[in-house]
């Protein structure tokens, strides 16, 4: 049986950092992982009036599925006004109700954030684990995964362009897996 991991990424934009760094993280994990990146864009904002409802949006349900089925999370994110993306933030706040149902309790994550300046989306990274910690998450403590200048290491189409690079990309994935194990 393979692991499965949820890659959810944090920006909308057609061609964003955050879809290019899901495309190099996924290519580090060994084969025997199935790796998957649940849309969030579709999701209309979490309304607690849905919960439990016949009127709850049948993207909630499936995005519910998806998440629960998950034995990891994977998030990439890009930072809007030093902190996380709204869009994210709603997945989350959909994933996590109706109260006591939270597909991401107890489930590892890695956080990593993403910049084209240096900052590489500190802001967006803490406010992000502040969230995940009270979910229940077992977010991965180090490496720390803060890339800026992200579009000088990989490319459009994910290819990670240093050695340096994959090298500390590895680490991130080598140690998400073993905290997956623990």
């Amino acid at each position: 049986m393979s692991t499965k991991i949820a890659i959810v990424i944090g920006s909308l934009r057609k061609d964003a950092n955050s879809k290019r760094l899901a495309k190099a993280f996924a290519s580090l994990f060994p084969k025997d992982y199935q790796i998957f990146t649940p849309e969030i864009g579709h999701l209309p904002l979490y309304n607690q009036d849905y919960d439990n409802s016949p009127d709850e949006p049948s993207s909630y349900t499936d995005f519910r599925k998806e998440i629960s089925s998950a034995d990891g999370v994977i998030f990439i994110t890009p930072e809007h006004n030093r902190g996380l993306p709204a869009a994210l933030k709603n997945a989350i706040d959909v994933a996590s109700r109706p109260w006591g149902q939270s597909g991401w309790n107890g489930k590892p994550a890695v956080v990593i954030s993403n910049s084209n300046g240096v900052i590489g989306g500190f802001g967006a990274n803490h406010q992000l684990r502040q969230s995940l910690v009270f979910l229940n998450m077992r977010v991965l403590a180090q490496p720390e995964a803060y890339i800026g200048q992200v579009q000088t290491l990989v490319d459009a189409d994910g290819k990670i362009l240093s050695e340096d690079t994959q090298k500390y990309f590895q680490s991130i994935v080598d140690a998400f897996i073993q905290l997956i194990q623990d």
